[in-house]
C-alpha cells in the first residue's frame, strides 16, 4: 500500500492489535479499509493484483465498474506471489464516515484512520467494534475486552451510542456504560 496515496487503514483484528500495540491473538486474513470513492484508484495502483467483488456471498470478477452499496467487499490476489488481501469499502459524505448498515451513525472522517507507532494506518477501533457487534464471535468479544479500557471517554461514548442504535440491548453497551460511570 506504499504507493497508494489515498486514505486507508488495516481493518478487523489486526486494527485492534495496531491500536493496542501488540498481537493479542492469531489472525487468518488481512483486511484493509478504503474509501468507496477511491475504489478505481485502488485497482489502478495495484495493477499487479486481480480483484473480485463479493456479491451475495459469491466472488465475481470485478472490472472497473463503480461498485455501489450493498457491495462493500473486494478480494485481491497478487498475480505472481498469490498473496491475498480483503478490501472493505467505506462510505464518506461531507467529511463524515457513514456506517453502511445504518446511515444515521456517523463520525468525522478525520478520525477514521489513526496511525500506529510504527507508522501503519488502521481503522479506528470503535468503528471496527461496531462492525463486529452484529454477530459477534468469541474472537470479537475478546477484541472488545482488549480495547474497551484503552478507548478514550469520547470514543467509548460514541461506540455506546452507535451500539444502542445498531444492536440495542447488546451486552457491550452495559460494559461501556459501567466504564464511563466508573471514570466519572
Amino acid at each position: 500500500m506504499g504507493c497508494y496515496d489515498r486514505p486507508w487503514g488495516i481493518a478487523g483484528g489486526w486494527a485492534i492489535d495496531l491500536f493496542v500495540g501488540n498481537e493479542t491473538r492469531a489472525h487468518s486474513d488481512i483486511e484493509i479499509a478504503v474509501l468507496r470513492e477511491d475504489q478505481r484508484r485502488l485497482k489502478n495502483v495495484l495493477a499487479d493484483w486481480s480483484f473480485q467483488k463479493a456479491v451475495n456471498g459469491e466472488l465475481l470478477d470485478w472490472d472497473l465498474e463503480m461498485l455501489e452499496l450493498p457491495i462493500h467487499e473486494l478480494h485481491g490476489n497478487h498475480k505472481r506471489s498469490e498473496e491475498r488481501l480483503e478490501f472493505l469499502l467505506n462510505e464518506v459524505e461531507n467529511e463524515r464516515w457513514v456506517f453502511r448498515r445504518d446511515p444515521t451513525i456517523t463520525c468525522p472522517s478525520s478520525m477514521l484512520f489513526p496511525v500506529s507507532d510504527e507508522g501503519i494506518p488502521y481503522l479506528h477501533p470503535a468503528v471496527v467494534l461496531l462492525y463486529k457487534a452484529k454477530n459477534p464471535r468469541e474472537k470479537d468479544h475478546a477484541d472488545f475486552h482488549v480495547v474497551k479500557e484503552l478507548l478514550g471517554d469520547k470514543d467509548r461514548q460514541w461506540l455506546r451510542s452507535a451500539l444502542e442504535i445498531h444492536v440495542p440491548g447488546h451486552p457491550w453497551i452495559s460494559h461501556l456504560r459501567e466504564d464511563i460511570q466508573y471514570r466519572q
